[in-house]
């Protein structure tokens, strides 16, 4: 049974609902050249196909902002642009028609600029993230509350009130710290004071095995507590890996269900195939996959059959070969070279799914 989560007021960024009862939406950051509009939506191709809901896209000079006004009319899925340090990066950007901002309370602080961005955002229909970091705290809250939750807190409650004082409410909430007791504690007591939709994830959490074990720990244990409204893995590498692992925290607890299930065994002396190649092959081929099949990648002749008949479509190995199994019966034998075409195409016509990865 998937955890009961609080219900939060939503939050609207383009045609997504944020809060308010609605899936939690997965969300990535693109790493491509800001000045390429090419690349940018190349990428944002490659990162829908793979499920992504929402891309942020660093803005770090007006020359970006132009960039991005030529990228959001063809974005299957709603931007948000990452602005610091300068106030009119967020004006810019709203020209550009993003979807929404991304606002860091450390960073940009003066009070009267933060509300003709708000007001800005306001005449567009755009939502704003007052995404906190606990590594670009306002000095003045470091000051006072040290690196701890409450800091992070009131460095959002501060920004919020800004934006609530000329009416703006379309707004999210996000409290990073690369630690993760830091990250829960702060979402936590978030959730106590306010009742704005919160975006979860670890930040600067690491390379795809620390940072995975870091996110799947924090995002885990505020999703199982019924916080999070929204959530990206940050991982130091290919964003398309961030948003497999989104989807992977939010399947294992029953949230959200996208893609195949993977059955796959530790491998021992038996395993007369590279498993582990065959499984990456697999998975990567059916990226882009979105009904939920289960599949059984198994290395040899001892559960590898048992598995395999239980799954939708699976393999058991044998010497350099594989029995193939459609829902329970054996459906062919072939070589390990073509064991992963063969699953991909079979899976196809069980999803009823074409190919979109770009």
């Amino acid at each position: 049974m998937a955890p009961r989560r609080s219900l939060t007021r939503p939050a609207r960024l383009g045609p997504l609902t944020i809060g308010g009862g609605a899936p939690v939406v997965v969300q990535t950051m693109g790493n491509a050249d800001p000045l390429d509009p090419e690349a940018i939506l190349a990428q944002i191709g490659r990162l829908t196909a793979r499920g992504a809901e929402l891309v942020r896209l660093a803005v770090p000079n007006e020359a970006a902002a132009r960039v991005l006004a030529e990228v959001t009319p063809h974005s299957p899925v709603p931007l948000v642009a990452d602005v610091h340090f300068d106030w009119r990066l967020a004006l810019w950007s709203l020209k550009a028609k993003a979807a929404g901002l991304r606002l860091n309370p450390g960073n940009i602080r003066d009070p009267e600029k933060i509300k003709k961005v708000a007001e800005a955002a306001m005449a567009n229909g755009a939502a704003i993230r007052v995404g906190v970091n606990a590594g670009s705290l306002d000095p003045e809250v470091l000051a006072r509350y040290g690196h701890t939750p409450e800091a992070m807190v009131q460095s959002a409650l501060k920004e919020i009130a800004v934006l609530e004082a000329v009416g703006f409410t379309n707004i999210v909430v996000s409290l990073k710290a690369s630690e993760v007791r830091l990250t829960v504690e702060a979402a936590r007591l978030m959730a106590r004071r306010s009742d704005y939709p919160q975006h979860l994830g670890v930040t600067e959490a690491g390379d795809l095995e620390s940072g995975v074990v870091k996110s799947a720990v924090g995002l885990g244990l505020l999703l199982y507590e019924g916080l999070g409204d929204t959530i990206r893995v940050s991982l130091t590498g290919p964003p398309e890996a961030e948003v497999d692992c989104a989807y992977e925290i939010l399947k294992s607890l029953g949230l959200r269900v996208r893609g195949p299930e993977y059955i796959s065994c530790p491998t021992c002396g038996r395993c007369r195939i590279d498993l582990a190649a065959l499984l990456r092959d697999v998975k990567e081929r059916l990226s882009d996959l979105k009904t939920p099949l289960k599949i059984a990648v198994m290395g040899c002749e001892v559960n590898g059959p048992g598995e395999a008949k239980r799954a939708d479509l699976g393999v058991a190995g044998g010497q350099r070969k594989g029995v193939v199994f459609e829902k329970g019966l054996v459906v062919g034998q072939y070589p390990f070279e073509s064991l992963a075409a063969v699953l991909e195409d079979k899976a196809r016509v069980l999803a009823g799914e074409p190919k979109t990865i770009p």
